[in-house]
């Protein structure tokens, strides 16, 4: 087994403990979940800091949910492929948020990163334009249909989707289908219905 290898498996088994324990999870843990021995994190890794970061890195990878979408199948209807999207998106989101929040939380990671360590330019920005590309993707067989361009379509359902209601509000937001069906239906009800 390479090193790179190694580095995934060991990544793999340390996200679901990381995600549970935060900073706070031990090498020990991670090696028994691994089914590897302490010291080949450490032949891998450099130190925990290390590991963590990488288990960050992977988390906010959107190469998981780029697949996803891809594998949503075309000749579904557009709404049933849309909120297929949705739901992908936000478990997408809520597995790094979950990491996020662990390591950032009351257990403290909060690694200083050198100069040589900054993230890659564009990172977040070429995360976000795949995103679009692959709903674009999802929303074009449907484009006769549609009073804007897939491109606008596409924006307007990641604009509705990552926006959160306020707190104030009660509300606990809309399911994907109900987002859905907002982006294609509009909220007025069908002439005559009273709205």
């Amino acid at each position: 087994m390479s090193t790179e290898q190694r580095r995934e498996m060991i990544v793999a088994a340390a996200l679901p403990l990381v995600a549970d324990h935060g900073a706070a999870v031990t090498t020990s843990q991670i090696a028994r979940a691994a089914g590897i021995g302490e010291g080949t994190i450490f032949r891998v890794f450099t130190d925990k800091d290390e590991l963590l970061d990488a288990c960050l890195v992977e988390a906010m990878n959107p190469g998981h949910v780029l697949r996803e979408l891809a594998s949503i199948s075309l000749d579904e209807p557009l709404a049933d492929r849309l909120t297929q999207a949705a739901e992908a998106l936000r478990a997408h989101l809520g597995r790094m948020g979950t990491v996020i929040g662990a390591l950032h939380g009351t257990t403290g990671h909060r690694r200083e990163r050198g100069s040589g360590e900054r993230q890659a330019p564009g990172g977040r920005e070429a995360s976000m334009k795949a995103t679009h590309e692959a709903i674009v993707e999802l929303i074009e067989p449907d484009r006769a249909a549609l009073r804007l361009e897939p491109g606008k379509v596409a924006s307007v359902f990641l604009g509705m989707l990552f926006t959160r209601p306020l707190p104030a509000s009660g509300d606990l937001g809309s399911s994907p289908g109900e987002l859905v069906d907002v982006l294609l239906h509009g909220i007025l009800g069908a002439p005559g219905s009273g709205a």
